[in-house]
């Protein structure tokens, strides 16, 4: 399993990220690039850079053959594919491995089990991690089975697309009335957008916590956990705001469910970094799904920790042991997340152009992780995260006073950004007191609570 040059299937931030991990670890890094990120200032950082195809995703960040073409003729013999885009098709990690590369990951089977999330249940069930009630198996087309299923589970449930992600292929259902139409249109929606019609239903929890505990496991049956983040803050189902530790749920309860993901990881094989997402309401914890790829938030984890979760992604493709025990990962402090995005703080439309100022800020306890600068250009065609802002403190707090420092510092023009959203967030009593759930943001900005300028 051993390489020398890591060719980063990704673009933007987390493709900087990579880079640098790569230095440090003595890899040589080559980075792709659509017609739409050509000439942007942070493929200098690879030893090699290479265009792969149009401006679209599908044209080029999504298009498996040509990043396979560009990894065999810059010589790379690894691949990590970041995170969206490819990095969680099972088949394109099978095209790496059988192309004789490495694939900077879990095996395609793994991929497969914790993608469907019906298969993803089972196996959480199979170690005894607690989930959130509901079918467990994809949904009859039955009418009557459909009815006894929801009535079983209790009023509101939520019908859910097997193959689901990234907040698409869900529906709430109130009554029995909506019942049909909802499982229908799921159906034809995880049909067009996952190739994969079966939908299950679940509970649905009126007032959870979106609660994740991040995992490391390697190929030689070792397997770690290293604390949670609260993702409760969200739009649309996406997140805007992580942090950690999470408020008022208690060690041992963390610990417990953190024992129980490991345990589950090694079942099933698992290799790499990983996430487990759970909901958590009245003090237990219900699993939801799990992301088989590094995070967007995964720079929490390493302010608390001081782990380099990267780094040590890599290693584990290497073939190596984990570097740490169970026993050496301790948790201090108190970090949160803002995810910066070239949208519009109140609409949440997007915002693509031309970057004519930029600053980032700084100072003790501050962080930035960014591809952009003056001049870059934002296209329209992909996610609209540009940056991510991490304050750490002695206590939350602390944290949250930096991260206010560090956003009232932060200049962006030429372009919108959502800095004046997490402004009014972060000074919002209900938020400051905490803890939030996966409703909060919404129903805040439904009331029209926030006022940006």
């Amino acid at each position: 399993m051993s390489f020398g040059t890591v060719l980063i299937a990704n673009r933007g931030e987390i493709a900087l990220r990579i880079i640098r991990a790569c230095r440090q670890l003595g890899l040589k890094s080559v980075a792709i690039c659509s017609k739409a990120d050509q000439g942007a200032s942070y493929l200098d950082a690879a030893d090699h850079s290479v265009c792969i195809g149009g401006p679209t995703a599908s044209e080029s960040y999504m298009d498996g053959s040509a990043i396979l073409m560009a990894a065999e003729a810059t010589g790379a013999d690894a691949i990590h594919p970041g995170y969206g885009f490819l990095s969680e098709n099972a088949d394109f990690a099978e095209r790496v491995e059988a192309a004789g590369l490495v694939f900077i990951g879990p095996t395609a089977g793994a991929m497969r089990t914790m993608g469907d999330k019906i298969a993803a249940k089972a196996a959480m069930r199979a170690s005894a991690v607690p989930c959130v009630p509901g079918t467990e198996g994809a949904l009859s087309n039955d009418a009557e089975a459909m009815v006894a299923a929801a009535e079983a589970i209790g009023y509101p449930v939520i019908v859910k697309a097997a193959g689901g992600g990234g907040g698409r292929g869900m529906r709430v259902v109130r009554s029995v009335n909506e019942l049909d139409v909802s499982v229908q249109a799921t159906r034809e929606e995880a049909r067009r957008t996952f190739n994969n019609p079966e939908v299950y239903l679940e509970k649905f929890l009126e007032k959870p916590r979106h609660i994740e505990i991040q995992v490391l496991c390697d190929h030689h049956g070792n397997a770690v956990w290293l604390g949670e983040r609260d993702c409760s803050v969200q739009r649309r189902h996406q997140k805007v705001i992580e942090e950690g530790p999470a408020l008022g749920i208690p060690r041992e309860a963390i610990g417990a469910v953190g024992e129980r993901c490991v345990a589950a990881c090694k079942a099933i094989g698992y290799r790499g970094a990983g996430t487990l997402e759970f909901l958590y309401e009245d003090g237990v914890f219900a699993f939801i799904e799990m992301n088989t790829r590094i995070q967007v938030e995964h720079p929490v984890t390493e302010a608390l920790t001081g782990i380099d979760l990267v780094a040590e992604q890599i290693q584990i493709a290497q073939g190596n042991e984990l570097s740490i025990h169970q026993s050496d990962i301790t948790v201090s402090g108190h970090a949160i997340e803002c995810r910066i995005n070239a949208e519009h703080s109140l609409e949440g439309l997007p915002s693509p152009g031309t970057v004519v100022n930029w600053h980032s800020p700084g100072g003790p306890g501050v962080r930035v992780d960014t591809h952009v600068a003056r001049g870059t250009t934002v296209p329209p065609y992909y996610d609209s995260l540009i940056a991510k802002v991490i304050a750490t403190g002695r206590d939350r707090a602390e944290a949250l006073s930096r991260m206010r420092g560090a956003l009232a510092e932060m200049r962006v023009a030429g372009i919108e950004v959502n800095i004046a959203l997490h402004q009014a967030i972060l000074r919002d009593p209900a938020f400051v007191t905490g803890p939030a759930t996966i409703h909060y943001l919404e129903k805040a900005l439904a009331e029209k609570r926030f006022t940006v300028s």
